[in-house]
């Protein structure tokens, strides 16, 4: 799937906090809009603890293995996971 919009940069407050939790491979697993979003969703807000909550709340929704901005969603296993 192509995006039709910007592609949001991976801030470093984020990644630093995908890694420390291990969960880069799961929110890399996610379709690419989903991952924009998030990033989008995140850096928007002008106060830090905005941005934080909504940090706090992907790495929930990715450490559970569902949800997506509070949504239910259930990510495809990825093509490399045994059946």
């Amino acid at each position: 799937m192509t995006l039709t919009h910007d592609i949001n940069p991976m801030p470093a407050f984020v990644e630093t906090a995908r890694a420390t939790r291990d969960l880069r491979g799961a929110f890399d697993a996610r379709p690419d809009y989903q991952c924009n979003d998030w990033l989008d969703w995140i850096t928007r807000p002008k106060r830090d603890d905005t941005r934080q909550r909504r940090l706090e709340k992907m790495l929930t929704e990715l450490a559970d293995r569902h949800g997506y901005m509070g949504m239910k969603c259930q990510p495809k296993p990825s093509k490399d996971a045994p059946s």
